[in-house]
């Protein structure tokens, strides 16, 4: 079921996205060579504590899942496509790294992601990133009143498979608001004019995610979360939560 969101609910959610782009933020801003990647996870814990925020994620567990999730962010390096789970890896020069990151307060939740590279960055991750961020907009642009879920899709999907990149199977988007997950959900691909009509007070989680060589193949790592490249090519992963209003599309997790 689709909750249609006030509009006086779409401005408290627009304060949970608010943290969310403050912790990804502080977290961008803290990778370096060297950090560890639960460092990050703690650059994004103080931030949720100073907003007096929850984490949607910190002990989260889908049904698929072995064990509830242990950290406030998804850190995923390289070949991981996402869900990876931060632990003592120290960040070496030339990594690519995907940042995902929700909060939650006053009974609403913001959810967002981005990629970035640490040190001196390869062109062929800089393309990679920068088509991520490209097929973002283009999805942003396509939630607007009178398109479909559908819409959408094709919009990422045309990006991502113009520059030559791989979809994961079975991942996408989806709806956010008093739960992290909620429907619809919102595929990486797909044709227009397609899916579910899109109404004033809906709110989507739109994130692409993209493999480097153009495979879309891919496997769930042994800690039963991460997802991985099957050929160990380099990912990227953007995302941000996004209000469908009559006035266009207002993204509720930027700064």
């Amino acid at each position: 079921m689709v909750e249609i969101k006030t509009d006086a609910s779409l401005d408290a959610m627009r304060v949970a996205g608010r943290i969310v782009a403050q912790a990804l933020t502080a977290v961008r801003e803290r990778a370096a060579v060297g950090v560890t990647l639960r460092e990050l996870d703690l650059v994004a814990r103080a931030v949720l504590t100073e907003a007096d925020a929850g984490s949607p994620f910190l002990g989260y567990r889908p049904t698929w899942a072995p064990v509830p999730f242990p950290a406030v962010i998804c850190a995923s390096v390289n070949d991981t496509i996402v869900h990876g789970i931060p632990d003592d890896y120290a960040l070496r020069d030339g990594d690519l790294v995907s940042v995902d990151c929700g909060a939650s307060t006053g009974g609403w939740v913001g959810d967002s992601a981005v990629s970035f590279t640490v040190g001196r960055a390869r062109p062929e991750d800089t393309r990679l990133v920068d088509t991520a961020f490209a097929a973002l907009d283009a999805g942003i642009a396509a939630a607007v009143v009178g398109n479909r879920v559908g819409d959408i899709a094709h919009a990422i999907g045309r990006v991502c498979r113009r520059a030559g990149y791989g979809i994961p199977d079975g991942f996408g988007g989806h709806g956010v608001g008093r739960t992290m997950h909620e429907d619809p959900g919102v595929p990486n691909e797909g044709r227009p004019g397609r899916g579910m009509p899109l109404r004033h007070g809906m709110v989507l989680a739109i994130e692409p995610m993209l493999i480097a060589s153009g495979t879309d193949d891919h496997y769930t790592a042994r800690d039963g979360w991460a997802v991985v490249t099957s050929d160990g090519s380099r990912a990227a992963h953007a995302e941000h939560t996004v209000a469908i209003t009559d006035e266009g599309p207002r993204i509720l997790t930027q700064l």
